[in-house]
């Protein structure tokens, strides 16, 4: 075994045994020394006891089966384990606040009551109407963008009036529609 200045044991022999010749006894040692570092680690970083062992025995089941990726020349090899320790948690941190789909209702939906319906069509109505008094540019621009769902770049090609116009005579359109239908 060799040892730096620090009189450790040099971890980047370890990695390379255990890439060159998948060397147990070394993993073991590296395991041994960081296993509970690494679950330290995380439970100061919020992690639960049990989650930070989960993870812990994930990372060093990756440096395992990964050793080949690691590079001396680019990290030591606490850091490239700490590395691992630290994205792992943020991705146990995103599955456990990602949101579980809502239940889905199966059959038809409820009819709407009665009175919404009405009151939806008498809006639907006066809106058409509103619409139809609209100046025909500004109308037909309205049509185009809320009917036809093109945008208003998609409406200056279509027609080669210039995108500020089309924008401005929207706006003005929409102001005209919201003071009607108030």
């Amino acid at each position: 075994m060799t040892f730096d200045d620090r009189n450790r044991p040099s971890w980047t022999g370890h990695m390379r045994r255990i890439r060159e010749e998948r060397d147990e006894a070394a993993f073991a040692e590296l395991f041994g020394h960081f296993a509970p570092r690494v679950k330290a680690f995380l439970i100061k970083s919020g992690a639960d006891a049990g989650q930070a062992e989960d993870v812990a025995q994930d990372v060093l089941v990756t440096l395992w089966t990964k050793a080949h990726m690691f590079d001396a020349s680019r990290a030591s090899v606490a850091t490239w384990i700490f590395t691992i320790a630290r994205n792992r948690r943020i991705d146990v941190l995103r599955k456990d606040r990602r949101p579980e789909p809502e239940d889905l209702t199966w059959g038809p939906e409820p009819e709407p009551d009665q009175a919404d319906a009405i009151a939806f069509q008498q809006e639907a109505d006066a809106l058409g109407t509103a619409i139809a008094a609209l100046p025909a540019r500004q109308r037909e621009l309205v049509e185009r963008a809320y009917y036809g769902d093109l945008s208003h770049a998609e409406i200056a090609a279509e027609t080669g009036l210039p995108l500020g116009t089309i924008k401005s005579r929207i706006r003005l359109a929409l102001e005209r529609l919201r003071h009607v239908m108030k």
